[in-house]
């Protein structure tokens, strides 16, 4: 992990992800992000980051998220 910018943010939003991967659409995520060859932390990064991306994104509209369940492979 990059060791600039707020400690305190970037280890809740990686906790966050973590916690997150009892939610199908956020371990759909990171799956793909492992079958991509991406260790562990990494994907559990990536995950952080695409939930960040999708938090920053409702802000302005200060709108709700309703993810769409993937379908089984």
């Amino acid at each position: 992990m990059s060791r600039r910018g707020n400690k305190v943010l970037k280890r809740a939003l990686f906790l966050s992800a973590f916690a997150a991967l009892r939610d199908p659409v956020s371990r759909a995520h990171y799956e793909r992000k492992v079958s991509q060859g991406k260790r562990h932390n990494q994907a559990l990064i990536a995950l952080a980051r695409r939930r960040c991306d999708v938090w920053c994104a409702m802000l302005p509209d200060k709108t709700c998220c309703h993810p769409v369940t993937p379908k089984a492979a």
